[in-house]
């Protein structure tokens, strides 16, 4: 097991927390270019776009660029093939084009595309696509296996021996195993023998985790075994706050609901930043409807208070602060400003202000009634936030209580919301921190989008309680 973490310290030796900024994805240059030049070529080998090369010129690069995108979504450990990226190549190729007809159609008196053409340059775009990515795929396979990538692979011990050896039994996946951290004692390899020279060592201490990484490079983390984002979940976020990509290891075939591409025959999935799950649909169904539909009816009701804090507190209607949302990432949240902050400090280091003599009677109001809150529904509908989930905080109190309480970090799992099981349960304003982390995690851990909506109904019966906020 890795030494214990320091107080205020990571254990790995670089200051992280929930709201480290990760490094943003890289578009894949070559590629991009490759769908764009596809799309010209394909554009510009039928006659009747001719006449609209700026608008042929705009399709290609903007299907160039919708490939550019689902494929930051869709990262893999190793190099995809190109069978399984055809059908959605081919679908967005379809879309661009349709959408091509459709404004030739609409800027030509007579017909612009024929059913024909359409046909041919949907089919050219696409086959030139995936034949110019086989190729560069078989490159950067190739690369591969010369190069592999360095991985610190991380779970319970029985789980790390059975990925460690696989890996290593077939060197073509293009992942090298190079340090073993394990939860447990790690057992003897079925074939001691053949991984006697090249076997990853087994690493105890933070010293030896900070010396592979650096002496090997490695930039991906295997985590092997469903339980091992909890127990290593210290040393997960200072890896991820360092840029490490993380990713999940079905240890058997058959785990029930793993779906994505395969490692030395394991199923392999990107982990979100900070252990974060993936939204389900429906919550963000439920998010959408419901943020779009009281956006709507309580137009009046914003108006009305932006109005009258314009009329008593002069301009600036809208507070808007840095928060710390799913996956430590940050976002610009909307209030109705009920005070004005003396400067950029105050806002981002004071706790509360419920007591504060410069908050003028409207501005209580609406504190109380959690009006001010309304003007979150368009950070719901925009997808920064979620109806329900735990409150975001500003990244000072961030860092300061993952420091401080154990798990509170687990909360950026989910989407933070506007209201969440904390706040129902009587968590708001000046409470309890650790009993807030507490509830935020057991609503993550037992998510329902029937949960959801209880908590909602909640929401509705105490909104107006003199709760402050």
């Amino acid at each position: 097991m890795l030494a214990p973490r320091r107080p205020g310290g990571d254990g790995v030796g670089s200051k992280t927390g929930a709201g480290t900024r990760r490094a943003r994805p890289r578009l894949d240059v070559p590629l991009l270019a490759l769908d764009a030049a596809a799309g010209l070529l394909a554009s510009f080998a039928l006659t009747a776009p001719q006449r609209h090369p700026l608008l042929v010129a705009g399709l290609a690069l903007g299907i160039g660029g919708w490939h550019a995108r689902a494929a930051l979504r869709r990262r893999a450990v190793t190099v995809p093939a190109v069978l399984e990226e055809a059908p959605s190549l081919a679908g967005r190729t379809l879309v661009g084009w349709a959408l091509l007809g459709a404004f030739l159609a609409a800027l030509s008196p007579g017909p612009a595309l024929t059913l024909g053409a359409l046909t041919l340059g949907c089919t050219g775009q696409a086959l030139v696509s995936c034949a110019g990515r086989a190729v560069v795929y078989a490159r950067r396979r190739a690369q591969l296996v010369r190069q592999p990538h360095a991985a610190l692979v991380i779970g319970d011990g029985h789980t790390v021996r059975r990925v460690t050896s696989a890996l290593l039994r077939q060197p073509g996946c293009g992942v090298r195993p190079v340090g073993i951290v394990a939860a447990g004692p790690v057992p003897a390899s079925e074939e001691p023998e053949a991984e006697a020279a090249t076997g990853p060592p087994v690493l105890t201490t933070t010293e030896e985790v900070r010396r592979a990484l650096v002496q090997n490079g490695v930039r991906h983390v295997l985590i092997a075994g469903p339980e091992a984002h909890r127990t290593h979940a210290p040393l997960l976020r200072t890896l991820t706050g360092l840029g490490h990509r993380l990713w999940c290891v079905a240890p058997d075939a058959d785990a029930p609901g793993r779906t994505g591409p395969r490692l030395a025959g394991f199923v392999c999935a990107p982990l979100p930043p900070g252990g974060a799950r993936r939204v389900p649909v429906r919550k963000r169904a439920l998010d959408m409807t419901v943020s779009g539909a009281l956006l709507l009816a309580g137009s009046p009701v914003l108006a009305v208070c932006a109005a009258l804090i314009r009329i008593t507190d002069g301009p600036g209607v809208l507070f808007r602060q840095e928060r710390i949302g799913r996956g430590g990432r940050p976002f610009t949240l909307l209030k109705f400003r009920t005070l004005r902050p003396a400067d950029a400090r105050e806002a981002a280091t004071r706790w509360s202000v419920a007591d504060d003599s410069r908050v003028g009677a409207l501005c209580r109001f609406l504190r109380r009634t959690s009006l001010d809150e309304l003007p979150q529904l368009w950070n719901v509908f925009r997808g920064d936030m979620s109806l329900v989930g735990p409150r975001p905080e500003r990244p000072y109190f961030v860092r300061q209580f993952s420091r401080t309480y154990e798990g509170y970090a687990e909360r950026h799992r989910m989407p933070s919301g506007i209201t969440g099981l904390a706040q129902v349960e009587g968590l708001r304003g000046d409470t309890s921190i650790e009993d807030r982390a507490r509830f935020d995690n057991a609503y993550i851990d037992t998510w329902s989008l029937w949960q959801d909506v209880c908590i909602l109904l909640r929401t509705a019966a105490v909104l107006v309680r003199p709760t402050g906020s």
